[in-house]
């Protein structure tokens, strides 16, 4: 996070020194901006998104989510890390930090929902918390020794879905 000044931002996007700072004059701004900035990047991912789990099934959707997150999306999903520690101690970030928090969990409920759950706010809190769990314990926590493949992700989410009593499709 100490890496994240108004220099760097000038430097890595080719601008002249100053630039950004014109935009955001303290530290506090600079990082509201990056937060929101990150939160407009989700918001177009899941708007984009299919309200409906692929035809291969929700566990296998939610299983390459994480497998995604792990992989490819790594440096973004620490630079999320960051953030929500930065917005644990700075509470003037809390509010930009906790919209792309909000959009994801209305649109998981929306999913739940779709998918026949009978408590998709419930589950909503059960499922972010096996999505963050998963992904955290992959990237910073020990699981990061050796971090679950697509294939037992897959077989977690299927029993995560089971114990909330979701039915499962017929192909998978």
């Amino acid at each position: 996070m100490r890496g994240l000044t108004h220099r760097a931002v000038d430097r890595a996007a080719g601008l002249p020194v100053g630039s950004t700072s014109y935009y955001a004059r303290t530290r506090a701004a600079l990082l509201e901006l990056a937060i929101t900035r990150m939160v407009e990047l989700d918001s177009v991912e899941l708007d984009t998104a299919e309200l409906e789990p692929p035809a291969g099934g929700m566990a296998e959707f939610l299983a390459a989510t994480v497998h995604l997150a792990i992989t490819e999306g790594r440096t973004r999903m620490l630079a999320r890390y960051e953030f929500a520690l930065e917005a644990v101690r700075r509470p003037e970030l809390r509010a930009a930090y906790d919209r792309g928090g909000l959009l994801l969990r209305r649109r998981c409920a929306e999913i739940l929902e779709a998918a026949g759950s009978p408590a998709p706010e419930r589950h909503t809190r059960v499922l972010i918390g096996w999505l963050d769990g998963s992904i955290f314990d992959a990237l910073a926590g020990t699981g990061s020794l050796a971090p679950p493949g697509l294939d037992e992700l897959t077989s977690s989410a299927h029993e995560l879905l089971a114990a909330l009593g979701l039915p499962r499709p017929r192909n998978s």
